[in-house]
């Protein structure tokens, strides 16, 4: 492990700093491709949410395989390749528009290339850190890189609405190429003692390292109840991440720039839960914060539904915003936890696989409840969906308060 018990380390601030930049221009591109769909390429809900379907359907396909092969390897020069490789699946999408060779089935043949690259770069990055990061900070380490994230996730959107209102949403995508090739030399800067490849890969092997994975996360490790609530919170989350921006655009009439404002509040209530999860998780306990966070959840749905009655195009902007600032608020508080008590109960040989078998899970969830969520909205109306997501988080807070899981106190 690098840096030893120095916290934060040298090692450490490169890893956190990489994933802050890429993580900004993440936040650009998701709304910028959100906005493309819509305004650009003149789609629905329906084909934002085949647009969400792709980006998470590699984990559904591959994301259990990833990870065994990742635990065999050396995480740093996975991490620095799988950058570069972003940078420049992003940066075909400018190209093909500017020469007018960008069609929806092309984006999302882009889209699934990216997802499939962010499979790999997730196992590995997830797994990285433990070996940055003595066990006693890991949940400090998570909050802060959560803070940065936050801030991406408040000032990325606000950007990428004004790029995309200036330039045209297929030009903001390139920032996020950039992004990517500055995480990728700063990776390549940290100084860290891996062990070495695993060579010899065989079918059989790689089998029973995928079912030893599966095992450790749905029997016995204490990590079974928390796994299935996260896959709930997903169903959630899916439908919350297809119907906001046809919500904003479409029904309340907002514009992009709006919109990238209504992300920038969300980020802010994300760096507010970052500040003070480490305080909460001290007074309440790992189980019990979660378990708040996800029952905030249901209350920042619920005003964003509200907007929808606002007779003024501002006061719906300013009752999405709030909505959205208690849903990033949730997030930026209960994500830190969640992570640092999975990395925690896990040993490191097994580290890849956990993270990313539950990651693929998760993402498949968005694989099917996307595409479902886009048509639902269409056919039945965005409202009604965003209620149907407030009743699922109400689901999963409730379950985890009636189970074993809300004494669960880690360190922090």
């Amino acid at each position: 492990m690098a840096g030893g018990a120095e916290f934060p380390s040298r090692s450490f601030l490169l890893f956190w700093r990489a994933n802050a930049v890429s993580a900004f221009g993440m936040y650009i591109t998701l709304l910028a491709l959100q906005a493309l769909v819509v305004l650009t390429l003149h789609g629905s809900a329906t084909e934002v949410g085949w647009l969400s379907s792709a980006r998470w359907l590699p984990y559904l396909v591959l994301g259990i395989v990833v990870g065994a092969l990742v635990d065999r390897r050396p995480r740093q020069p996975v991490l620095v390749a799988t950058d570069v490789i972003q940078a420049g699946l992003l940066a075909t999408i400018p190209v093909l528009w500017w020469v007018h060779r960008l069609s929806f089935p092309v984006l999302l043949v882009i889209v699934l290339a990216y997802g499939a690259t962010s499979v790999v770069n997730g196992a590995a990055a997830m797994s990285f850190l433990p070996r940055l990061v003595p066990r006693e900070h890991l949940q400090r380490a998570h909050a802060r890189g959560d803070g940065a994230d936050a801030v991406a996730m408040s000032s990325g959107p606000a950007l990428g609405g004004l790029l995309v209102s200036t330039l045209g949403a297929p030009l903001a995508v390139l920032v996020d190429a950039a992004t990517y090739l500055y995480s990728a030399v700063t990776l390549s800067r940290i100084r860290v003692t891996e062990p070495p490849a695993r060579a010899g890969t065989r079918a059989r092997d790689l089998v029973a390292e995928i079912r030893d994975g599966l095992r450790w996360v749905y029997r016995g490790s204490g990590l079974t109840t928390l796994a299935v609530a996260t896959h709930g919170w997903f169903v959630g989350n899916a439908v919350v991440a297809v119907v906001l921006a046809p919500y904003a655009l479409l029904t309340l009439g907002l514009s992009a720039f709006q919109l990238g404002l209504v992300g920038a509040i969300g980020g802010i209530g994300a760096v507010v839960g970052a500040a003070v999860t480490t305080r909460v998780g001290l007074a309440l306990g790992t189980g019990r914060t979660i378990i708040a966070c996800h029952a905030v959840d249901v209350v920042g749905v619920l005003v964003m539904v509200a907007a929808g009655a606002a007779s003024h195009s501002w006061v719906a902007f300013a009752v999405l915003a709030a909505g959205q600032g208690l849903y990033g608020l949730s997030l930026g508080m209960s994500n830190s936890h969640e992570m640092s008590y999975r990395q925690l109960i896990t040993p490191d040989e097994l580290q890849a696989r956990t993270n990313t078998t539950l990651r693929s899970l998760n993402r498949a969830v968005m694989v099917v409840v996307a595409p479902v969520a886009g048509i639902l909205a269409d056919a039945w109306g965005i409202r009604p969906t965003l209620v149907a997501a407030a009743a699922v988080f109400a689901v999963v807070s409730c379950g985890l308060a009636l189970s074993p899981f809300r004494l669960v106190r880690a360190p922090v």
